[in-house]
């Protein structure tokens, strides 16, 4: 780490010139390589620019915050200015896609009278800016917060519309130009513009904590986005054991410490789609881990009994939610040396954590469990969990139970967002992982709780059981869009694969559009801590082929490159775990002959098993070939794949 405090560094420029004779300060903050500037205005209203490569893509963007009344950014007095540079090598304790992440960035603090700060940054990967407070009060109330971006033409954006802050955050992230965005229209998060040359902005945010979560709304007919946030719940109400819905309201949006610094707001920033995949801004400004001891956070596979409806055969009992039937599950994950499984929805009775459902043994799953080496995770709904939240976790603890997976919460409110540090907190201390559903917030606080392994917040293969929507050009969309955020939980591994043709959602025999290698690319395209296999064990054990890629492909990653892509077209990943290298392709209902380049291997030959799209398989989706063959950095693989196709492929010596 570097601090310097002059002038000279030419990555930091602070200038000082006169306007209608009134002084009046500029900032300009450059990105470490230079591409980026961030130029800071202070005179009136605060606003910001962002230049990328000379053509400013955001201008006269504002920003301030209300707390107690008094708006924060507006008409500020500059009393200090500090300036810095940072260059570190951190090392993440859940390897999502790399082993090592350098956090290298330029830092401009301004100290404004009136007891608080802006704070901006500006890394290779994007800029952000945030509000920190040393307000004498130990409680302030924030009644809004403006953060307006500006754009300089009417880009196309990816804006994943909503109809209310009410939401499991499951929607496509569809292109519309902003003049064609209305106020009233709201959008999770990102929102990705292409605004150029093939480069793209994201806007996001990081590091939240007390406060409620970030949404974007339009602000047509100008060319811009702009921040909207929910309300402070005054009043819920429950309709059922997972549904807890807000339904009156304070004026403001959160109450908290007068001393804080607040969530980052954020513009990722990449030259072009496949660098949207590798960028790590968010990560990167969250704040590291909330405890020290990570050794017994282990990523890895799990064998989920949900998509499937736990169809079983071949077997002498019925199947259901019984211990049998996850005795069946735990002889799959370890055979091919998964380290989970999942008890989804109905193990318990609804309302009660501490009431296994007739049928299911616990301790004599959790002791078979135990001589297999497989750990078992339990799905509980939010409100029950949140009931019962200590007496549950003990006795998980208790159980020797290794996670849960949180679902229903639909919201990101304050309270909500508070509801999820304190679950994550108590399951650290008892050393259970987390899986949240339900709400896409949690995908950045993954650095802050390294035990938070995986979160949906994602329209993912569940949506075949009953739509068409998880259909491959959505698929090819959200390495580019909703991977932004962070770990999305799209549940991939279908084995019953179809066709526009012949696919049809059935609840409860479920299939899913796409190729079966499009659904194999999954496991290389996207990242998932906690990655799922959905489908049931019976039709993975009839397909030891697939098997032999499935069993062995990691969960995490030492390092990942994008060889190709464009967002919601096609999209081709390498990534390293050790010394095996895996890559994965995806593409739309396109069908497309590409190239890849494998040069990213080390010097050597490397037995390359291939999964590739059938000749038949624009008509039978299942259809596939898998090859074995010796290859080397200087080759160049020539694939096809059919529309709704994927080519999957694992390198080792």
């Amino acid at each position: 780490m570097k601090n310097f405090g002059h002038l000279f560094s030419f990555f930091i420029a602070v200038l000082m010139f006169h306007a209608i004779g009134a002084a009046q300060l500029s900032y300009e903050l450059r990105s470490p390589d230079g591409r980026i500037h961030f130029r800071i205005r202070t005179a009136g209203q605060t606003r910001y620019d962002v230049v990328l490569n000379g053509k400013a893509v955001l201008e006269n963007s504002t920003l301030w915050l209300d707390v107690d009344h008094k708006k924060l950014g507006v008409s500020p007095k500059v009393i200090k200015t500090d300036i810095s540079s940072h260059d570190e090598i951190i090392k993440p304790v859940v390897r999502q896609q790399s082993a090592q992440i350098r956090d290298h960035y330029n830092e401009l603090r301004l100290t404004i009278d009136g007891d608080y700060a802006l704070v901006f940054r500006a890394y290779n990967e994007g800029v952000a800016y945030r509000f920190e407070t040393l307000f004498p009060q130990q409680q302030v109330h924030v009644y809004d917060e403006e953060a307006n971006f500006n754009f300089t033409a009417n880009c196309s954006i990816y804006f994943a519309q909503e109809d209310g802050f009410y939401s499991h955050n499951e929607r496509r992230y569809t292109p519309q130009h902003l003049n064609e965005i209305a106020p009233e229209f709201i959008a999770t998060l990102p929102a990705v513009a292409e605004v150029g040359g093939g480069a793209k902005l994201a806007i996001a945010e990081s590091d939240l904590q007390d406060y409620p979560g970030l949404w974007l709304r339009g602000t047509a007919p100008r060319f811009g986005l702009a921040a909207t946030f929910p309300l402070y719940p005054t009043k819920e109400i429950q309709t059922s054991d997972r549904d807890y819905k807000p339904v009156e309201y304070a004026d403001y949006i959160a109450i908290t410490a007068g001393t804080r610094t607040y969530p980052w707001r954020v513009i990722g920033i990449a030259d072009k789609d496949g660098d949207l995949i590798t960028n790590q801004i968010l990560y990167l400004l969250q704040r590291p881990s909330q405890f020290q001891d990570t050794s017994w956070i282990q990523p890895g596979k799990v064998a989920w009994d949900w998509w499937s409806d736990r169809n079983i055969d071949g077997v002498d009992f019925p199947a259901g939610i019984n211990t049998e039937t996850y005795k069946y599950y735990l002889d799959f994950a370890a055979k091919y040396g998964m380290p989970y499984i999942i008890l989804d929805d109905g193990w318990y009775k609804l309302g009660n954590l501490l009431e296994v459902s007739a049928g299911l043994n616990m301790q004599e799953l959790i002791s078979y469990a135990r001589q297999k080496n497989v750990g078992i995770i339990l799905w509980t709904s939010w409100k029950t969990l949140d009931d019962q939240l200590i007496p549950a976790l003990d006795e998980f603890q208790g159980w020797g139970v290794r996670g849960i997976k949180v679902d229903f919460m639909q919201r990101s409110d304050q309270i909500m967002i508070n509801y999820f540090e304190r679950v994550l907190r108590e399951a650290a201390k008892r050393h259970l992982l987390v899986d949240f559903h339900g709400d896409q917030k949690p995908a950045i606080m993954t650095r802050t709780w390294p035990n938070l392994i995986n979160v949906e917040g994602v329209r993912g293969m569940e949506w075949s059981k009953w739509s068409w929507e998880s259909e491959p050009k959505h698929n090819v969309t959200l390495p580019f869009t909703r991977m932004f955020l962070g770990p999305m939980d799209y549940t991939p591994g279908a084995m019953r694969n179809a066709t526009r043709e012949t696919f049809a959602p059935i609840y409860h025999q479920p299939m899913a559009l796409g190729t079966r290698c499009h659904q194999l690319a999954m496991y290389v395209v996207y990242e998932a801590p906690l990655q799922m296999l959905s489908d049931s064990p019976s039709n993975y054990l009839r397909e030891p082929a697939i098997m032999e890629f499935l069993g062995p492909v990691p969960s995490t990653w030492d390092e990942t490159v994008v060889l190709d892509g464009h967002i919601a077209e096609y999209v081709i990943v390498a990534r390293r775990n050790g010394s095996d290298w895996y890559v994965g392709a995806m593409t739309n209902w396109t069908a497309r002959d590409l190239v890849v380049d494998v040069s990213f291997l080390p010097e050597g030959t490397f037995t390359m098993e291939a999964y590739q799209d059938g000749v038949n398989a624009d008509r039978n989706a299942s259809d596939y070939l898998r090859t074995v063959t010796q290859t080397n950095r200087t080759t160049k693989v020539k694939i096809h794949l059919a529309s709704g196709g994927g080519w999957a492929a694992r390198f080792h010596r």
